[in-house]
């Protein structure tokens, strides 16, 4: 790790950070409801429409069976709260949401190039199945 960033580097940094809100969406009991898959589907449309439109940030499903994924919305924590209460999973018990003020910077992206990740010590690693 590069241990050469100033302490002004990280005050240039940390005046650009701008409000957001982070979302974890975590599997509830009722997951495997009837009708699951047809709600699931609904809850993708949606989230990949609010991507598309720009409301959600990063979207990043988690390969859990326990959390179902985390994104970052570009709202305040209570439009965030309000918007993710129509969820339709969240809506038929499938999920819960839990919705947390939180601070982005402007640039920040996820590489578009990442197939094989590397993980902190150099090795080579897949993020889920292929």
């Amino acid at each position: 790790m590069d241990t050469g960033v100033t302490d002004e580097q990280i005050q240039q940094v940390a005046a650009t950070a701008r409000p957001l809100s982070m979302v974890q969406l975590r599997w509830a009991p009722d997951r495997r409801q009837d009708g699951a898959d047809a709600i699931e589907l609904e809850h993708q449309r949606r989230m990949v429409s609010l991507r598309a439109d720009g409301v959600i940030a990063v979207l990043c499903p988690v390969l859990s069976d326990t959390v179902a994924g985390v994104a970052v919305l570009a709202l305040a924590v209570d439009e965030a709260r309000e918007l993710m209460a129509h969820d339709p999973c969240v809506q038929a018990g499938m999920m819960t949401v839990e919705v947390l003020p939180c601070l982005g910077f402007p640039g920040d992206a996820i590489p578009p190039e990442i197939d094989t990740p590397r993980r902190r010590d150099g090795e080579v690693g897949r993020l889920g199945p292929r």
